[in-house]
């Protein structure tokens, strides 16, 4: 993103210790009792304020439905969920968290712009009534310019970028993502990648990302969720050693190479 931050290099990200989510003997289940299904079972983890988390399993471990639990947005049938310290549903309210999938969603008739400004004219206003500058969340995902652009004219990256900058409209304290690049070609999604870690750290959101993509886990988090399937449980909460700011050439290292490598291991278990 052009002049989203300067930063220094070589700089660790602190990890500050206070839960912006914790998730207690969480069950999630699907169904009545004569054909139910257990999507998630006794999932207990905490989300540091601030971090970056991504999240890794094999497909139908229930990722997406954590993620959605957490957004108020699928049932609860045992445990908890704080989102700093209220309910999912008063968090929603109070507009604490936005959500990223992985399309874009923009609607069609309308500018970037106007698609970014659409969580400002729905919905409950913040109890603040703050709210970050369109100009400035455009030059920050790098889109200057492009502002009465409308989404056809866009490419698929550019689009991402304008649903990114619609999250964040709000000033969000936690960003969750589902797949938000999954769609994308290769080099567009790596030059993301990139750009979303610039944007964390300048505005300090906390990200729970979703993904399949072993290296794009690596990459982003500064930990990584690891589920398990049949039914969903945390396999492994694991943290990345590696500094940050990240560019992609850490990706040619062995340090790299190494949490990659001990990833894979560990989602071939949960197979």
């Amino acid at each position: 993103m052009q002049g989203a931050v300067k930063l220094k290099p070589n700089v660790p990200v602190p990890e500050p210790a206070a839960p912006a989510v914790s998730v207690r003997n969480l069950h999630v289940r699907f169904g009545d009792r004569s054909n139910e299904f257990t999507a998630l079972s006794d999932i207990s983890v905490d989300i540091p304020e601030g971090a970056f988390v991504t999240m890794l399993g094999p497909s139908g471990c229930g990722k997406s439905t954590l993620l959605r639990c957490i957004a108020d947005l699928v049932h609860i049938s045992e445990g908890s969920i704080s989102v700093f310290g209220r309910s999912p549903r008063e968090a929603r309210e109070g507009r604490d968290f936005a959500f990223v999938f992985q399309d874009a969603t923009l609607l069609p008739w309308r500018t970037v712009l106007d698609n970014i400004c659409l969580p400002l004219e729905v919905g409950r206003r913040s109890e603040t009534g703050d709210h970050a500058d369109p100009h400035a969340l455009l030059e920050m995902v790098g889109l200057k310019g492009r502002e009465k652009a409308l989404p056809h004219e866009l490419s698929g990256g550019m689009r991402q970028r304008v649903a990114i900058a619609r999250a964040l409209i709000t000033r969000p304290r936690i960003l969750l993502m589902d797949e938000p690049f999954g769609a994308l070609d290769e080099i567009t999604r790596d030059r993301l990648n990139e750009e979303l870690l610039r944007v964390w750290q300048e505005t300090g959101t906390t990200i729970l990302f979703v993904t399949h993509s072993i290296p794009e886990a690596a990459f982003l988090g500064q930990k990584v969720l690891m589920l398990q399937a049949h039914p969903g449980r945390v396999k492994e909460f694991t943290k990345v050693d590696l500094p940050f700011p990240r560019s992609l050439s850490v990706r040619d290292t062995v340090e790299f190479i190494g949490v990659t490598a001990h990833l894979r291991a560990r989602l071939e278990e949960c197979l």
